[in-house]
């Protein structure tokens, strides 16, 4: 260098990449990736823009990897099946326009199994514990964006939180997975049994519903069904809940969060259970002809089911108009905020009812066991309630005007069931042309996600405004 010259300025960990052991195809991907977990120190991506670029990352790698040879067995999957089912296994959801144990090899099974498990535990959970492994810092913008992903405020502690929630969901599938091979290794045999209980455990915890058996079905013996209950209703409480009550015994009271969780999931569960159990034992219901323990079974495992699992117990086109009519209600509320389900989510629903119940007493915000909820959240629940029907009628009706003598019903029941990321359908998505696969697409895209998320990564945040306008009053009701 002459003396005098100025070197250029580079940015902060650009001499990385211009290592000679960085070759400049290398260079273009990691950039990227670089961008999306590490962020750029000049334009960083905000925290839902993060969580929404990684999740379409991952459908594309998802969807080039069941394009392989060897995955699909006979002819390759086409472009469209493989970006579906892709999508439908990052968002848990279980719709396919494939049958998993008849189109799929056993090497294209295992790559559906790491596509659920990613989706379901969380793609940031994964990339944040990849890079601590590979020893690099862990940004704010990250941790921020995995709070996001994990439905939490502080992220002061979220690396050990994270470290936490990956042990706990390993133990949980493990366990749902020996218990579910003693049960059917006389069924299927030791080996094939292994495969069988470890796939549906991680789909079951993860509500994605995806099953092996093909056209028969899941087992729905007693003890199968209680098994797979087990695991969809736990991995349907949320990483909070669950977190809360590890440490309760030991002296910690579990957070308002946890208590109005755990009180709305036994009242939907009941009330999902009951209701169907009365419409399928009136004359026309399926179950009629079942003894009345048998029929109760079923009806609260698809109780379960519906909150995003996706497992049929009963043939759902054989159930009658109100017991799918009591599913699609099931499905659009889901599981609970940060959970392995979708859907509007239980807090949702108890924000807007203590907030109904508030306004009903003449209080000036909504309360409970001696707490105020803060107005903002009310506005965010109503915001989520807003965006999720528009979404849902917006799909329907795209559905409905470009499929010919399309019904109603079916066509709302397979979109609810997208949207709640469940996979519940009655037989509806074998019908769907090439522009009705993509819609479902992006509504499972969006139903995993979340519509705050979306609405957040998509929209610019404006600056306080420092000027207010004087009120004015509309009619409403």
């Amino acid at each position: 260098m002459r003396e005098g010259r100025v070197p250029p300025l580079q940015p902060e960990g650009a001499e990385r990449w211009s290592s000679p052991r960085f070759s400049p195809q290398s260079r273009l991907l990691a950039n990227p990736l670089q961008r999306l977990f590490f962020g750029d120190r000049r334009r960083p991506l905000p925290p839902p823009s993060r969580l929404v670029a990684g999740l379409g990352l991952l459908v594309v790698v998802g969807t080039l990897l069941l394009k392989l040879p060897g995955v699909g067995r006979g002819d390759p999957l086409s472009w469209n099946e493989a970006l579906f089912t892709a999508t439908s296994a990052l968002s848990v959801t279980g719709l396919s326009t494939i049958v998993a144990a008849e189109d799929l090899t056993f090497l294209g099974q295992i790559l559906l199994l790491l596509l659920i498990q990613i989706g379901g535990v969380g793609f940031m959970v994964v990339a944040v514990v990849v890079f601590q492994l590979l020893g690099r810092r862990i940004s704010l913008l990250n941790r921020l964006a995995l709070c996001n992903s994990l439905g939490l405020i502080d992220p002061g502690a979220i690396l050990e939180l994270t470290r936490r929630v990956l042990i706990g969901v390993t133990l949980i599938e493990l366990g749902g997975a020996l218990l579910l091979w003693v049960h059917w290794r006389d069924l299927y045999g030791p080996g094939r049994a292994v495969f069988l209980a470890i796939f549906h455990a991680v789909s079951a915890f993860c509500n994605a519903g995806f099953d092996l058996f093909g056209q028969e079905g899941i087992p729905t013996d007693g003890l199968s069904l209680a098994i797979l209950g087990t695991l969809i209703f736990i991995g349907g409480l949320g990483i909070p809940v669950l977190s809360d009550l590890l440490t309760w015994p030991r002296g910690h009271r579990p957070s308002l969060h946890t208590r109005i969780t755990l009180v709305v999931v036994v009242v939907l569960l009941c009330t999902g259970g009951l209701g169907m159990f009365l419409a399928e034992s009136l004359p026309g219901g399926s179950l009629r002809e079942l003894s009345w323990p048998r029929r109760l079974g079923l009806a609260f495992f698809q109780s379960v089911s519906a909150r995003t699992a996706g497992f049929a117990g009963i043939p759902i086109e054989d159930l009658t108009p109100a017991s799918q009519l009591l599913l699609m209600t099931l499905m659009f509320i889901g599981a609970a905020p940060a959970s392995m389900g979708g859907g509007t989510t239980t807090g949702t629903l108890a924000v807007l009812v203590l907030a109904l119940w508030g306004y009903a007493r003449g209080l000036p915000s909504a309360q409970i066991a001696g707490r105020s909820l803060d107005p903002s959240m009310v506005r965010k629940a109503a915001a989520v309630l807003t965006v999720s029907l528009f979404v849902v009628l917006l799909a329907t009706w795209l559905i409905l005007i470009t499929h010919h003598n399309s019904r109603l019903e079916p066509v709302l029941f397979e979109v609810i069931s997208a949207f709640a990321t469940c996979g519940l359908s009655t037989g509806f998505t074998g019908e769907l042309n090439l522009f009705g696969q993509l819609l479902i697409v992006l509504v499972m895209f969006w139903g995993r996600l979340g519509a705050l998320t979306i609405v957040l990564a998509l929209a610019q945040q404006q600056p306080r405004p420092l000027v207010t306008y004087p009120e004015e009053a509309i009619l409403i009701g």
